[in-house]
Formats: structure tokens, C-alpha cells, sequence
């Protein structure tokens, strides 16, 4: 279960670790973009997101 989550994390970090360091302008523009968007709306993106991770991991693990 911890190995499970620790890989989970580690993919997380080197999937955004890329995208700084290969496109570092646009990660600077995607900053501005969300700073211009209300708190609600960043909010109701994030829990997206988790929903949207949390159908991904149950899809793969009931797949494989």
C-alpha cells in the first residue's frame, strides 16, 4: 500500500518536474492564468482533478 503511494508521488514529481524544465515560459503563463481565476473556481479544479486520479487509479487497478 505505501510502495503503491510513494510511486504514485514520485510519478507525480518527475511528471511535473518535466514540464518546468521543458517548457518554463508557459509554466510562468499557466501561473498568471490561475492567479487571475478566483479562489471557488481553483477550488471546484482541484477536487475535479482528485475525482479524476481517483477513477484513473480504480480503472487501472481493476484492469490490471
Amino acid at each position: 500500500m505505501f510502495e503503491a503511494f510513494f510511486l504514485g508521488v514520485g510519478m507525480v514529481l518527475v511528471i511535473e518536474g518535466l514540464v518546468i524544465a521543458l517548457a518554463p515560459k508557459r509554466f510562468e503563463e499557466i501561473l498568471i492564468i490561475l492567479s487571475q481565476i478566483g479562489q471557488e473556481a481553483r477550488r471546484l479544479m482541484g477536487l475535479t482533478m482528485i475525482v479524476l486520479g481517483i477513477l484513473v487509479v480504480s480503472g487501472v487497478r481493476a484492469y490490471f
